[in-house]
């Protein structure tokens, strides 16, 4: 895991922006391990009705990740999409027959490590700096603080998917 502990402490006397940076990689460092030992048949393995798969989830919050650090947050809005999503407004969650595990998780590594350079010289109340106009809500504009929360929110339910995936394709449990 690049960049991540094996298990992030919780710093429950730490300072706001610690606090939040150490439950986000916290999440991040439980999602990851929930991908390892996976094989590219079984990160395509769905719980029919959803088509949610491990592999789609990876693909997903590389995305995520993206959009909320990289664009949004730093600004960079030359910073485009990881996947087409021309004819599905859902590629992420849909990977192509030659799209693997290893890529999308180099993305996704990628996407975290940026994220963390991103925030680590901002304070949790200061602006996003882009916001493409195509996205833009007329009057919303949220702080640092909210994309750490809302992040943290994404990884924690996306870990509840990946607990079930997990468990249907191999029996794994746990953290």
């Amino acid at each position: 895991m690049t960049g991540l502990a094996p298990d992030p402490e919780l710093l429950p006397q730490a300072d706001e922006a610690t606090v939040l940076q150490s439950f986000l990689d916290y999440y991040r460092s439980v999602f990851l391990r929930k991908v390892d030992g996976l094989s590219e048949e079984q990160v395509r393995v769905t719980i029919p009705p959803s088509d949610l798969s491990v592999l789609g989830l990876v693909r997903h919050m590389a995305e995520v990740e993206r959009g909320w650090f990289r664009r949004r947050t730093a600004g960079d809005l030359t910073a485009g999409f990881l996947y087409d999503y021309a004819d599905d407004p859902d590629r992420d969650f849909h990977p192509a027959p030659e799209d693997t595990l290893a890529d999308a998780r180099a993305a996704l590594e990628t996407e975290m490590e940026f994220a963390r350079t991103a925030t680590a010289a901002a304070a949790p109340s200061d602006l996003m700096k882009g916001v493409p106009p195509q996205q833009r809500i007329p009057g919303w504009q949220p702080n640092v603080r909210w994309v750490m929360v809302h992040m943290i929110e994404e990884y924690a339910r996306h870990c509840g998917h990946l607990d079930l995936l997990r468990q249907v394709t191999d029996g794994a449990t746990g953290d």
